[in-house]
C-alpha cells in the first residue's frame, strides 16, 4: 500500500487522535486511554471505505513551540507525514472549545496547501452539533462534527476524504501479503534504529531515553521482489517493572504483535550481554512459534579479540537452548554494519518457514534413516511407516506410526534434527505430531 493515498490524522494532544483512528481502520491498532501523550511515533494503518483503500497515519500530539525532546521528535514526526500525505485531518475537541494551540496548528496546516477537514470530536449526542458551531471562525470550508468514540459523523467525514480517492476495483490486483517482521526487544537495544535503518527512512522516533516507543510502528519495504512489513514494537519488560498504564497497554501490544508476525528479530544489546530478560523475551517468540533471529547490536561498540562472535554465540545457546535453530547476526543498526547479512538471513528464514516437501521426498528421507537409532522409551521398538508435511508456518509434519498417543520428546528431538540436516529449515521451529496407523 506504499504508493495508496495517504490520509494523516493530526491535532495536540488528547483530542482523540487515536480513538479516530481505531474507529477508521476498525480495530485497536493504536493505544487509547486518558493519559496525555498516549502516541507518540507515526503509526500507519491500511483502511476501507466504501470500497476505497487508503492509508491512514495516525501522529502523535503536537506542541509546535515545545522544546522537549520527545515533543520536538513528535512535531518532526508529523512533518514527514504531512509531506507525504493527500489528504489532512485536523482533530479538535468540541467540549474544550477553541484554544491557542488548535489555531496555530490551523494556521501551520493551512500553509502546505494540502486538502483539509475539520473533525470536530466528542459530539457524542446529535444535539451537540452546536458545539461545532464555534469552530466555524477558523474558516475551514469543511467542518465534520463527529464522536471517534460512538462512531457518530465519521461516515460523513471519510465520505468528503475518500471522494478523490479512486475505488479498489479500478486498482490492480491486489500483491501478495508481505512477510510481517516483529522487531522485539527490551527497552533501549535499538529497536527503532534498527526499524530506521532497514526502511532506509525515519520512521520511528529514536532517543537515549528507555521506553521511547509506546505504540507499535509499522514500515513496509519492497527488496528483491519481497514485500517485508516490519513492526518496531515497544521494549518488553517483566510483569512488575510496567507503572504507567501506557507501559503495561504497550507491552501487552507488544505481545500480541509478536504473535501476527512471521519472524521474530529479537535484539540484544552486545554491550550488556545476554540477561535474564532477553532470554524470557525469545521464550515468549518460541511459545508462540514464529521464527526467530537473534540479532546482536551494538557490536560496534565492544572490544573483541578474532573469536569474539564465536565466544558470544556459545554464550547466547547457553542462556537461550531452546532457540538453537534461531540464526544468530551481528550489526550495528547505529553505523548500519552487516546490515546487508541481516536482510540476507530475513529472506532465508522466511524462505524456510513456508516451505513445503513434498510427501514423496519425506518418504526417501525416511528411508535413509537408521529407524533402530531412534530412542524409544517404550518396550515396544517404534516403527515409523511414513511422514507426511500437513502446513507451514511452522512447518509442521505428521508421523503415522505403530503406537498409540504422541510421539516422546526424545524422538521428536531425534526426528527434528534429522530434518534439519537434510532440509535445513533455518530461525523456523518445526512440529512433529504423530498418529497411530491403527
Amino acid at each position: 500500500m506504499s504508493n495508496s493515498p495517504k490520509v494523516v490524522i493530526l491535532g495536540r494532544p488528547n483530542v482523540g487522535k487515536s480513538t479516530l483512528f481505531n474507529r477508521i481502520v476498525g480495530r485497536r491498532r493504536a493505544l487509547v486511554g486518558n493519559e496525555p501523550g498516549m502516541t507518540r511515533d507515526r503509526l500507519q494503518a491500511v483502511a476501507e471505505w466504501q470500497g476505497k483503500k487508503f492509508e491512514l497515519i495516525d501522529t502523535g500530539g503536537i506542541v509546535p513551540q515545545d522544546r522537549e525532546l520527545i515533543a520536538s521528535e513528535i512535531l518532526r514526526q508529523a512533518r514527514i507525514a504531512i509531506t507525504e500525505a493527500s489528504h489532512l485531518i485536523l482533530v479538535v475537541d468540541a467540549r474544550e472549545g477553541i484554544l491557542p494551540l488548535d489555531e496555530e496548528l490551523a494556521t501551520l496546516l493551512r500553509r502546505t496547501g494540502k486538502p483539509l477537514s475539520l473533525a470536530v470530536n466528542k459530539v457524542d449526542l446529535p444535539q451537540h452539533a452546536s458545539l461545532a458551531a464555534e469552530f466555524a471562525n477558523f474558516g475551514f470550508q469543511d467542518v465534520f462534527p463527529v464522536s471517534a468514540e460512538h462512531g457518530l459523523g465519521v461516515d460523513v467525514l471519510l465520505d468528503h476524504v475518500t471522494a478523490e480517492i479512486a475505488s479498489s476495483e479500478e486498482l490492480q490486483p491486489t500483491a501478495p501479503e508481505p512477510v510481517k517482521i516483529a522487531i522485539i526487544g527490551r527497552p533501549n537495544v535499538g529497536k527503532s534504529t534498527l526499524l530506521n535503518r532497514l526502511v532506509e527512512q525515519e520512521r520511528s522516533i529514536v532517543t537515549s531515553l528507555p521506553g521511547t516507543t509506546r505504540d507499535a510502528v509499522e514500515a513496509e519495504v519492497e527488496r528483491n521482489d519481497m514485500r517485508f512489513r516490519f513492526v518496531d514494537t515497544a521494549g518488553i519488560r517483566r510483569k512488575g517493572k510496567t507503572t504507567l498504564l501506557a507501559e503495561k497497554l504497550s507491552v501487552i501490544q507488544a505481545r500480541k504483535h509478536l504473535e501476527s508476525a512471521d519472524v521474530a528479530l529479537l535484539l540484544i544489546d552486545a554491550t550488556e550481554g545476554v540477561t535474564a530478560l532477553d532470554a524470557h523475551i525469545g521464550g515468549y517468540a518460541h511459545e508462540s512459534n514464529r521464527s526467530v533471529i537473534l540479532v546482536v547490536n551494538k557490536w560496534d561498540a565492544i572490544s573483541k579479540g578474532p573469536a569474539a562472535a564465536r565466544e558470544y554465540t556459545q554464550a547466547l545457546r547457553r542462556r537461550m537452548k531452546f532457540l538453537d535453530y534461531a540464526p544468530v547476526v551481528f550489526i550495528s543498526a547505529l553505523k548500519g554494519e552487516r546490515i546487508e547479512s541481516l536482510w540476507q538471513t530475513i529472506a532465508e528464514v522466511a524462505g524456510s518457514r513456508g516451505r513445503r516437501i513434498s510427501t514423496a521426498e519425506m518418504n526417501a528421507f525416511l528411508k535413509g534413516i537408521d529407524l533402530e537409532r531412534i530412542p524409544s522409551p517404550r518396550a515396544r521398538p517404534l516403527r515409523i511407516y511414513y511422514l507426511t508435511q500437513a502446513g507451514t508456518a511452522p512447518p509442521t509434519f505428521i508421523a503415522f506410526t505403530n503406537q498409540a498417543g504422541g510421539l516422546h520428546f526424545s524422538v521428536e528431538r531425534f526426528m527434528e534434527n534429522r530434518i534439519r540436516e537434510k532440509f535445513s529449515f533455518i530461525g523456523t521451529p518445526i512440529v512433529i505430531k504423530s498418529r497411530s496407523r491403527r
